[in-house]
């Protein structure tokens, strides 16, 4: 199955590693290193001209991880790839 993330983009949902919120995870340094370093990696793809509210890790199958950023609500995510 896919899921639709935000705008006209969809994801592979085996490739999805996991949907954060990014008011609450974005509170930690971990996060904000792991986010920027992708960001420097050319790994960040922003589906959205509003704020982000999630934010989703996808992991092609050669193992190279993508950052998707999306204006929907991450249980909004959740509930559409009925992973909850």
């Amino acid at each position: 199955m896919y899921l639709h993330v935000g705008s006209e983009t969809i994801v592979d949902e085996r490739n999805i590693i996991g949907i954060f919120d990014i008011d609450n995870t974005s509170v930690s340094r971990l996060t904000r290193d792991f986010l920027r370093k992708k960001q420097d990696a050319g790994r960040v793809v922003n589906v959205t001209n509003e704020i982000p509210k999630a934010f989703i890790v996808c992991q092609a199958p050669d193992g190279r991880e993508t950052v998707y950023l999306s204006q929907l609500a991450a249980a909004t995510l959740k509930k559409r790839s009925g992973r909850l």
